[in-house]
């Protein structure tokens, strides 16, 4: 980088993504508490995981809540930013069905997933650089 100028815009850019992936990722965790049966629902056709009961998936979006809430302030980065690409990571590759029909409604959507996952990769590779509105002690 050439100047301070050109690391804030990189600072800046990092912040966007940061901030838009946990808009994505706090909807899907939330629904995990206001229709923990629609999670169950999604873990059986997506990850074939029958049977997950409400307690489970409560147990499930508060770890992801915790993971998001590290995330959102770039706390533990190393571990926050990863388990996030994880969890995306996952869930897009088990969509993989609806790649191979792309044409029949609503697997068009599915492809939205690819750019976040994109961008979960970037934050996590430059996770050193992001570093607006972030936890700057106890670095993990």
């Amino acid at each position: 980088m050439n100047s301070l100028k050109d690391h804030n815009r990189v600072g800046v850019a990092l912040l966007v993504l940061r901030v838009t992936v946990f808009l994505v990722m706090i909807i899907w965790t939330i629904d995990k508490f206001v229709e923990p049966q629609h999670a169950s629902k999604i873990m059986e056709h997506f990850y074939f995981i029958k049977g997950v009961s409400s307690s489970m998936i409560y147990i499930i979006g508060a770890l992801e809540l915790a993971v998001l809430g590290a995330f959102i302030v770039g706390f533990a980065k190393r571990w926050s930013y990863g388990l996030v690409l994880l969890f995306h990571a996952v869930s897009t590759l088990s969509s993989y069905n609806q790649y191979v029909h792309p044409l029949i409604a609503p697997n068009m959507l599915f492809f939205a997933a690819w750019p976040m996952l994109g961008a979960c990769f970037t934050l996590y590779y430059l996770r050193d650089l992001d570093t607006i509105w972030t936890v700057r002690r106890l670095r993990v």
